[in-house]
């Protein structure tokens, strides 16, 4: 068992803000509240699970709603604490520890201020090993754990507790809730044991986004030190020329286009964006799709951008890589591959994408 303080918040942000892949929320929001509640409360417990019990009770908790909003509308410090007590309420004890929901973006970060606020310690894990839009999009609903519970609350204290049937009713009630919050609120869902978490959560992920910050400090060399970090394929680099972004259905909808410079002068990369980039197109053809990452970094720091903060003039680089296995399974594909999206699309690797050039 290790712990988080301080002076991982940093790294860790960097690390979740580029697994984020557009989505997640703005880590700096993250950072802050991280910051603030481990120098109130003391470090965070960095636990797996073989150093909890069977029968603790873990809680996964991420932000729901559109980044856009919860940019500017930020979780109160009372969220987590009401949706603990309701959880203990249900369950008849108290939970055991916390885990991100996913680990990309602030939903990768904001969770060490949960824990910290909460005197839990932190599961190194998440659900997703990256950031999705929507609710059932999890590795729990993949291995087929029952979607029966989602508690929610809000930042004016609105908490409401929904008994789904199963994971795609859990995104359509959770999503309305959302929107009648005013497209942000705190949310936990997939409340589970130790014993049912085995198999069914992606192992590790905070210490990976951890080594992916460190990956480019006190080098020369940040964006190649990333690429190698990830072992990511460099789909473009060059200028931000036109991004198209709306705030609707509790989503961030839209497109971005890439001129290339450089050595890329005369290509042009398109984003098709839902929170996370999910399609990058060139010339009609497709260079990367999800479940695997899509993530743009600026070219010079190789700090990602998050899908609210694309704006114009922007010099960028697209990466992207594979994803976990978890998500190339035939549930996984189902769950969250480009037809999951709405795409017509079947899914190819990046690995092979990039092959066949």
């Amino acid at each position: 068992m290790s712990s988080v303080d301080v002076s991982d918040i940093p790294a860790l942000a960097r690390g979740c803000a580029v697994l984020g892949t557009g989505g997640g929320g703005d880590v700096r929001t993250g950072s802050l509240a991280a910051i603030r509640a481990i120098r109130e409360h003391g470090e965070v417990p960095l636990v797996e699970l073989d150093d909890l019990p069977e029968d603790a009770l873990i809680v996964p908790l991420s932000g729901i709603g559109a980044p856009t909003v919860s940019h500017e509308m930020i979780h109160s410090a009372d969220e987590p604490g009401r949706i603990a007590e309701e959880v203990e309420r249900l369950f008849g004890r108290p939970p055991s520890a916390i885990m991100s929901s996913e680990i990309g973006g602030s939903n990768g970060v904001a969770p060490v201020a949960w824990a910290a606020q909460l005197g839990l310690p932190l599961l190194d894990a998440d659900g997703m090993g990256r950031a999705f839009p929507e609710v059932q999009m999890v590795s729990m609903y993949v291995a087929g754990l029952p979607a029966d519970l989602v508690i929610m609350s809000d930042i004016v204290g609105n908490v409401v507790t929904i008994r789904p049937v199963d994971g795609l009713w859990s995104e359509r009630l959770a999503r309305a809730v959302c929107v009648a919050a005013g497209s942000t609120a705190l949310m936990a869902d997939y409340v589970l044991t130790t014993a049912r978490a085995r198999g069914a959560v992606i192992e590790g992920t905070v210490t990976r986004a951890i080594e992916i910050g460190r990956a480019t400090e006190g080098t020369a060399d940040p964006l190649g030190a990333l690429q190698e970090s990830l072992d990511a394929v460099r789909l473009i680099t060059g200028k931000l020329t036109d991004v198209e972004r709306r705030t609707t259905g509790g989503f961030v909808r839209g497109t971005a286009t890439i001129e290339g410079t450089g050595d890329d002068r005369g290509r042009r990369l398109t984003l098709e964006l839902q929170n996370e980039n999910l399609v990058a197109l060139e010339d009609g053809r497709v260079r990367a799709m999800v479940p695997d990452l899509i993530t743009v970094v600026d070219t010079e720091t190789a700090g990602a951008i998050q899908t609210e903060a694309l704006r114009y003039g922007q010099r960028v680089t697209v990466l992207a890589w594979p994803c976990d296995p978890l998500w190339r399974t035939p549930k996984g594909l189902d769950t969250a591959g480009p037809r999951a999206f709405g795409y017509d699309l079947d899914y190819l690797p990046v690995e092979e994408l990039t092959t066949h050039g």
